[in-house]
């Protein structure tokens, strides 16, 4: 539920001003001075809104915005007061007021100034986080959350930022690993050096070493120019090795050698280059498991797994899901020019009842779909049908499709992938290719009975064996006369 802080020293106007609040949905949190409302918005960091007094006797309207401004504290005020001088709305507009308003002030004013006040503050939320993350300065603040799930996360960060220690995020796709490493690295002595980003998964496996440490021109075919490679592309900053847990074991141990050392050797080079790169790694999956079941190198995880990051799956931060909602209505709203004022409450509760498998890239697509549906400026809940039927129908849809689930697997339930073993053909299958002493064929034997069955299958007809076998008719003669096999003089034409 959107957070709305009333700041006044009158209890009256605190009451009445909140019971506004409540009536529109709003939770509503009070302070009855100055330094009272900054210690709220420093606890509560997921206030939306707040409405406050300029006169009151400890610290007064526009002491509280300074501090605010001096703190960084992001959070659009309103201002209201008795007096209507033109001077007091100049300086409180200079200040960083989004509204004005004389009391006492009716209810419909203050729902719509509040309403503006959360639209431009959700804007410019999303134009921060957008700059940062163009500029390579995200940070930990960036992080849109108000879980207290969250919480461990966001400390554990902090203290990364402090460091060029390696860390490893683990959590299930779509969860936002690579908002919390671009916050690392925006929150570090390296903010603004180069963010570069590997899927592990997504590079072909003969093409993984010239695309970590580069190749020099004539390395292999292909290769017409030099490559500098990922790690010299991050030098000075920061390496994130995303699905770190997909790359093969052949390519785990270069990368070992490589994080060890702190040098790379280009493919094809003839000299060694040092690299100053901080590793930042991610991967669905628990690194641990795969280590003990031999799918990821035991001593390349611990080398990696220096500072852990666990990030939990939305459906254990539901608090989270409003105020994502809100930031992803506002970005898409700029971005595709409609006016979305918001989600209704039946709406809200339907996206907090629901456990979101794809984490909050799910949410984002559901809140964009929703937004290409709806004819309203509020998305309701029949704007979101396929939630709707997940949540209200689940049973009958088990019922009807045992073989699929909307069930969420949670990371330490993913099973390892197996590595492929060497298993022999059938007893039948190399029957077949054996001598009478246990050993193989030669191949022109297996060539010879092979021409010899298509000749019997097709009853000696010449052009149809060819066919059957893909060779031309002059190369099935010639291997007739070499191997023996006289062709059945009636059907030789056929």
């Amino acid at each position: 539920m959107t957070k709305i802080l009333i700041v006044d020293d009158d209890p009256i106007q605190r009451r009445i001003t909140g019971a506004i609040a409540e009536k529109d949905g709003l939770e509503v949190l009070s302070a009855s001075g100055g330094d009272e409302a900054l210690a709220l918005l420093k606890e509560h960091p997921g206030i939306a809104v707040m409405v406050l007094d300029l006169i009151m006797p400890d610290l007064d309207g526009m002491g509280v915005m300074a501090a605010m401004e001096k703190d960084q504290i992001k959070c659009p005020v309103i201002v209201q007061t008795a007096s209507s001088s033109l001077d007091t709305v100049i300086n409180a507009m200079r200040q960083g007021a989004v509204d004005f308003f004389v009391k006492p002030v009716a209810p419909e004013r203050l729902i719509i100034s509040v309403r503006n006040a959360l639209k431009l503050g959700e804007l410019e939320s999303c134009v921060r986080i957008d700059k940062h993350r163009r500029e390579g300065k995200s940070r930990i603040s960036d992080i849109i959350t108000q879980s207290p799930a969250m919480d461990r996360v966001i400390e554990l960060a902090t203290k990364a930022a402090k460091s060029d220690i390696p860390v490893l995020i683990e959590g299930e796709s779509g969860t936002g690993k690579e908002v919390v490493a671009r916050a690392i690295q925006g929150s570090s002595n390296r903010a603004g050096k180069p963010f570069i980003v590997v899927n592990c998964g997504a590079i072909p496996q003969n093409l993984i070493e010239s695309t970590l440490f580069g190749h020099v021109k004539g390395a292999f075919t292909g290769a017409t120019a030099d490559h500098k490679g990922k790690f010299v592309e991050a030098d000075g900053g920061t390496l994130f090795l995303d699905e770190i847990g997909e790359l093969p074991l052949d390519a785990q141990v270069k990368l070992l050698r490589a994080l060890q050392s702190g040098e790379i050797e280009p493919v094809g080079g003839q000299r060694a280059k040092k690299v100053n790169v901080r590793i930042i790694s991610a991967t669905n999956r628990r690194l641990l498991n795969m280590a003990k079941e031999g799918s990821f190198r035991e001593d390349l995880y611990y080398r990696m797994n220096v500072f852990p990051l666990y990030l939990p799956p939305l459906r254990d931060r539901i608090e989270d899901i409003p105020i994502l909602a809100r930031h992803f209505i506002a970005q898409l709203s700029a971005e595709t020019g409609r006016r979305i004022s918001g989600l209704a409450p039946a709406s809200l509760n339907l996206l907090q009842s629901y456990n979101w498998p794809g984490n909050v890239r799910q949410l984002e697509n559901v809140i964009y779909r929703a937004m290409v549906l709806t004819d309203t400026n509020q998305l309701a809940p029949v704007d979101f049908p396929q939630i709707i039927a997940s949540t209200t129908n689940k049973a009958s849809a088990h019922a009807q499709t045992p073989r699929t689930t909307t069930q969420p697997r949670h990371i330490d339930d993913i099973p390892v992938p197996q590595a492929p073993q060497n298993t022999l053909p059938s007893q039948d299958n190399t029957r077949r290719f054996l001598c009478q002493n246990g050993k193989i064929q030669p191949l022109q034997d297996v060539e010879r009975d092979l021409i010899a069955f298509a000749l019997e299958f097709n009853d000696g007809a010449m052009t149809k064996t060819a066919k059957s076998l893909g060779i031309g008719r002059s190369t099935l003669y010639r291997k007739l006369k070499e191997y023996g096999l006289e062709p059945d003089q009636s059907n030789e034409a056929a």
